[in-house]
């Protein structure tokens, strides 16, 4: 004969706490580099929160002093499976809340992209609006594409990362700033004119589908996707789905040579150089004699242990995007032969 009775199946206590967290879940969890406001950094929080509330969205706007506070912000909004997670501010800002839903291995937010910063490179390559009203009503109403992103030893990079000049010169602009409190522009012009004074060389030893090339050279350069090298496009990226690191390395030139390829370069003629090689690969390896040395990932400067890893992670991060971007592989032909010289 059945037991009459009832029997009851209890859910796990936390069911209840989490039910709770989704229901208050806001839509939007947004991080704002406070620098960005020009002064005005709770105003800017009030009418992002207001412009989303006018698409429906409730957002969670949090203002950020700090890198580190970015991405605590990010990291909880991970954690709290908050649908979109939105970063405004530089491309530097953009990375650091990027690398957070890149760290997460079951990731379900997409990031949503305030461009804030100076040249917001990241945006303008996904066509992502530049005017802020314009950057908020695509994140609420744009489609969501997997884009790829660049890894160099663990650290993510949505852009590009550099060995050589770059790193140094970013390194002295930032001490300039400190020191002499000159502004970012002028502190980067005087930078890079000690550079160029003092012009290293790095000796590396890359290694690319597993064959070795040698290369004394000012500066290494790989960016996550192709760069166009012609026309008014150069420095732009007309995809970030194609599954493939661009590898950019500069001869070993005088600093005439330099100068050069940056005429060629400012001319929109850069595939007509003749001072640089060009490649692309899924993985790229470099080893130097230093045991540890400077390398930018998306203009920030880290110190890293050699050897250098870089690989390419397709389809790795989720971008709210206007329906007109491109999700398909570009096709610029710039491509250069790889020859050891």
């Amino acid at each position: 004969m059945p037991d009459p009775t009832p029997t009851h199946h209890h859910a796990p206590a936390a069911a209840p706490a989490q039910a709770a967290v989704l229901l208050h879940r806001p839509d939007v969890v947004a991080t704002i580099n406070a620098r960005a406001g020009g002064g005005h950094a709770q105003a800017l929080a009030a009418h992002i929160t207001g412009q989303f509330a006018r698409h429906g969205l409730h957002a969670s706007v949090h203002l950020a002093q700090r890198g580190e506070d970015m991405l605590a912000v990010a990291r909880q909004a991970v954690a709290d499976q908050v649908p979109v997670v939105v970063v405004g501010g530089g491309d530097g800002s953009i990375n650091a809340v990027a690398s957070a839903l890149l760290a997460a291995p079951h990731c379900c937010s997409a990031l949503g992209v305030l461009p804030l910063g100076t040249l917001n490179h990241f945006a303008k390559d996904l066509n992502i609006p530049l005017e802020l009203d314009e950057a908020i009503a695509n994140i609420a109403s744009g489609r969501r594409l997997r884009v790829d992103s660049g890894e160099v030893n663990g650290q993510a990079f949505i852009n590009n990362s550099s060995l050589g000049l770059y790193p140094d010169i970013v390194r002295e602009r930032e001490k300039q700033q400190a020191r002499l409190g000159r502004g970012k522009w002028l502190a980067f012009t005087w930078a890079a004119l000690g550079a160029l004074r003092r012009y290293p060389f790095l000796r590396v030893r890359l290694y690319i589908d597993g064959q070795p090339h040698w290369r004394r050279t000012p500066f290494v350069f790989i960016g996550n996707n192709r760069y166009l090298m012609r026309g008014l496009d150069i420095g732009k990226r007309s995809t970030l789905t194609e599954g493939q690191l661009s590898l950019y390395v500069c001869h070993h030139t005088g600093r005439w040579g330099l100068l050069r390829l940056a005429l060629h370069a400012l001319f929109g003629r850069l595939e007509q150089a003749h001072d640089f090689d060009v490649l692309s690969a899924t993985e790229i390896h470099i080893e130097t004699h230093r045991k540890r040395m400077r390398v930018a990932t998306d203009g920030e400067v880290l110190i890293m242990q050699t050897p250098l890893h870089y690989r390419i992670r397709p389809a790795s991060l989720e971008v709210i995007v206007p329906h007109e971007t491109a999700s398909a592989p570009g096709h610029d032909s710039a491509d250069k032969l790889w020859g050891d010289h």
